[in-house]
């Protein structure tokens, strides 16, 4: 999950947005996003898709099995 870590870190900061915001935006907390770009946890796969459809990228870029959105 490094890669994946690193994508939602980087898609995050690319956006000026806050773990608060992404939170709130998908319907968890501050300490859940921080917990997945740290790595400490994974997301279920319904998080997975709420992540993928806010960022408007592909699963498999989140993933890092591709470079492009």
């Amino acid at each position: 999950m490094d890669k994946f870590c690193l994508k939602l870190k980087e898609l995050r900061n690319e956006r000026n947005l806050t773990c608060k915001e992404v939170a709130e935006a998908v319907g968890l907390t501050k300490n859940a996003i921080t917990n997945y770009e740290t790595g400490l946890r994974e997301p279920s796969l319904e998080t997975l898709k709420a992540l993928c459809l806010f960022y408007e990228v592909t699963s498999d870029y989140l993933l890092g099995l591709t470079d492009s959105y």
